[in-house]
């Protein structure tokens, strides 16, 4: 197997990353109403009664907000043949600032929430910069 740029390693750990943060709040609910109430609620019409698992539902749906800009950039820079020492640690660095991010969500602490999602933002920044070669 050929090795994977830090690029699409970083990608894929934010993926799988993002692909789980449902599973807190969804135990939650699973608690509040019990297995069978949960499943029955097709319509996702009983609100969340934990006040961090309402916040963990919107730090995922901010996740895969984040994820859809991320991921072209990074397989941009991949197949491109882009990469560079910059564009490795600015991927690492976005996995970092957005598993903060989800934590300092739920957690309820908004000016470290609204840091590390700027973090991200930058990182994602100077991806696209450099596959316009700015940099």
């Amino acid at each position: 197997m050929q090795a994977v740029s830090a690029e699409l390693y970083w990608l894929t750990a934010v993926a799988l990353m993002t692909g789980l943060m449902w599973v807190p709040y969804i135990l939650q609910l699973l608690g509040q109403m019990g297995v069978a109430g949960a499943l029955m609620d097709g319509q996702h019409e009983t609100p969340h009664e934990a006040a961090w698992a309402r916040r963990a539902k919107r730090a995922h749906t901010n996740a895969v907000e984040n994820l859809v800009v991320f991921a072209p950039l990074a397989i941009g820079v991949h197949v491109l043949g882009a990469s560079t020492p910059l564009t490795a640690m600015v991927s690492a660095i976005f996995f970092f600032s957005r598993a903060g991010h989800y934590v300092v969500y739920v957690l309820g602490l908004p000016l470290v929430r609204t840091l590390l999602f700027a973090v991200g933002v930058a990182c994602q920044v100077i991806l696209a910069a450099r596959i316009l070669g700015w940099v």
